[in-house]
Order: structure tokens, then C-alpha cells, then sequence
């Protein structure tokens, strides 16, 4: 499903990241995991996220997250440029970005917008932008990969 990345002013570079977002029905990989559910039947989708510090969540249009089955959570009032506005947040999400993978809570948003990585599942990722070149970059505070010596052994997405 292709989606446009909306820039915050048309021809301006302003350092945006666009990164692979490989998701995943966390209930779904659960019974799997059990023998209750074949691994093909995991729910599953991949987005080109814009990276949004700006943003918290994991922010997916409606209808991924309706084809994802996640369940939803709480609403949540968000502060736009222009106003609050109430915003449904769903659970389970499995994702994987440039190889790490944790699990986040989803913001939906409308369909005719782009999907937004946000700050929480970056920090959760350890990944800092590096904007000058595009790109996300292992914490350095870190030494850059200190998320797999904290975290363990990187979990996949993919059954084998």
C-alpha cells in the first residue's frame, strides 16, 4: 500500500529518514510460538516509516492496523499543530527496524497519511537520527551497538 511522504515543506531537506518498518501481530507470533497457529498465518506487514522525532508512537495508518488484527488499547489525546485531538492506540506490535526488533504500542492515523516511527520505539530500538546523513544510527552513547549487549540475542520476525 503505497503511502507519500509528506515533507513539512514541499522541496525543503530537512534531514528526513526514511527507514523499513517490518511489523508484526505480537499475539499472532505468541501461538505461533505454541503450535497453535502456522507461521504463515501470522499477520504481518512492512511500511516505509518516516522518522519523526516529533511524534511518540509507532504511528500506522487504520488500516494496517486493522489488517495487523491489533487489539486496541486506550484512546489518547494527541496535540497536533492545529489541536487535540482524540487518538485510538492499539497493542502488540512486533517490529523490526535495520535489524532490531521490540514490541510498541501502534497509534492509529488516517489512511492518507504516511506511517511515522516516533521517539518511544526509537529509544526502545536504541537508535539516534543522524540527520545530516539520513540515517539511523546505533546510540552512542552506547558505543553504537550496545543495544544487542543490553537486549541479548537479536529476535526475528521471521519464522525459520
Amino acid at each position: 500500500m503505497p503511502h507519500t511522504i509528506v515533507e513539512p515543506k514541499p522541496g525543503v531537506d530537512m534531514g528526513r529518514v526514511i527507514v523499513t518498518v517490518e511489523i508484526a501481530n505480537v499475539e499472532d507470533l505468541d501461538r505461533s510460538g505454541r503450535g497453535e497457529v502456522k507461521p504463515a498465518d501470522i499477520r504481518r506487514a512492512t511500511v516505509e516509516a518516516l522518522v519523526d522525532t516529533g511524534a511518540t508512537f509507532l504511528c500506522l495508518p487504520q488500516s494496517v492496523v486493522n489488517a495487523l488484527g491489533l487489539r486496541f488499547e486506550r484512546t489518547k489525546e494527541a496535540r497536533t499543530v492545529t489541536h487535540v485531538v482524540p487518538m485510538d492506540i492499539y497493542r502488540g506490535a512486533r517490529i523490526e527496524v535495520e535489524g532490531r526488533a521490540c514490541t510498541v504500542e501502534v497509534m492509529a492515523i488516517a489512511d492518507d497519511r504516511s506511517p511515522l516511527l516516533g521517539r518511544i520505539p526509537l529509544e526502545t530500538l536504541d537508535f539516534w537520527v543522524d540527520v545530516a546523513n539520513h540515517k539511523l544510527v546505533g546510540n552512542p552513547e552506547h558505543g553504537g551497538s550496545g543495544w544487542r549487549k543490553c537486549i541479548g540475542a537479536k529476535p526475528r520476525l521471521r519464522s525459520a
